[in-house]
């Protein structure tokens, strides 16, 4: 019986002929240890890609505590600023209007004394 695809000679050897059927053997052999070795490489690069990636969620976590630290210290530090802001506008008004009562008055004094 002849399969499709299968020359004379080579019944059920893939291609390869009956007295062949040692190299083909030690060509499947060679090709079982490379895939295997690829199979190893890929293996150990996936498990140091996976401790990089758990290496940089915890400086992701570490990096989001210090922003909300950050962003805190930064809220306190801007209500400061809004409520000095406020005092220092009203004392510079007030110092404003006292420096120029002062002039007023030098002003009319000098006036009068002439």
């Amino acid at each position: 019986m002849r399969h499709a695809g299968l020359g004379e000679g080579n019944s059920g050897n893939y291609g390869c002929a009956n007295n062949g059927y040692s190299s083909c053997e030690e060509e499947n052999e060679r090709f079982t240890a490379s895939l295997r070795n690829k199979v190893t490489a890929i293996k150990s690069l996936s498990i140091e890609i996976g401790q990089e990636a758990k290496h940089l969620n915890k400086l992701l976590a570490e990096m989001d505590s210090k922003f909300d630290s950050t962003t805190g210290f930064l809220g306190e530090t801007m209500g400061k600023l809004k409520i000095l802001s406020r005092g220092s506008q009203t004392k510079l008004l007030c110092y404003m209007m006292l420096f120029s009562l002062f002039v007023f008055f030098v002003t009319y004094w000098i006036i009068k004394l002439k």
